[in-house]
């Protein structure tokens, strides 16, 4: 286990994970499909969306995901629109889940203007322990939420982006991008090795590329 991981970063852990996967069920459930709320998976309890895997590199490495929820896109009456919106309501989840966590900071008197070099949120010395810990818990929820938004956007299969590219393949390319497709659990893992083993942190280049602008963005909204 990381050094870093602490009792409030493993919480936001759970509920980053759990909100994301519940949002897409969510919204598959309201473009037609029940497939999630079936089979149980239309709920918060985080132990319903663990994914051994994904865990593990939340642990090990900082990033993950959680367990797919299922989706039958048979029941959309556009596979590809109605694909995509169920895609991006995961990510969508984890910004609101980031600002929401952000806003509260500031409404509870936490300094949000103060970041430390992991990009939580610090609490002044004298507060009490009570906001030392929400300070903390906020602040693990603004980060581990913008982690998980901008890794599930990555245009490779099985997150997020690559569903949600997908609505603006031309049609006459769709064998091609799936046979793409096919091979994203192979790029997610050389891109994986090549940041620990060659030293070329492409993943992490991709998340401080959309984290870095969301948090100058909270700055200046909140």
């Amino acid at each position: 286990m990381l050094p870093y991981l602490s009792p409030t970063t493993i919480i936001a852990i759970l509920i980053a994970v759990a909100v994301h996967e519940w949002a897409h069920g969510f919204a598959a459930y309201r473009l037609g499909d029940p497939t999630a709320k079936d089979l149980g998976r239309l709920t918060l309890n985080p132990v319903a969306h663990l994914d051994p895997i994904g865990t593990l590199l939340f642990l090990f490495v900082g990033f993950g995901w959680g367990k797919p929820v299922p989706v039958d896109p048979r029941y959309f009456r556009n596979y590809r629109r109605d694909g995509a919106i169920t895609a991006f309501a995961g990510p969508l989840s984890n910004l609101i889940l980031a600002f929401g966590s952000f806003a509260l900071a500031k409404v509870i008197g936490i300094a949000p203007e103060v970041l430390g070099a992991s990009g939580v949120l610090l609490a002044p010395d004298n507060q009490p322990l009570i906001l030392n810990f929400m300070s903390e818990l906020l602040g693990d929820m603004v980060l581990i939420n913008l982690v998980l938004m901008a890794f599930n956007l990555l245009p490779v299969a099985p997150l997020d982006g690559s569903k949600v590219v997908q609505l603006w393949v031309p049609v006459r390319y769709d064998d091609m991008y799936e046979d793409y497709l096919q091979k994203g659990p192979w790029i997610l893992l050389a891109l994986i090795v090549a940041g620990h083993a060659f030293h070329l942190p492409i993943l992490s280049w991709w998340i401080s590329i959309i984290l870095t602008p969301m948090l100058s963005l909270m700055h200046s909204l909140l």
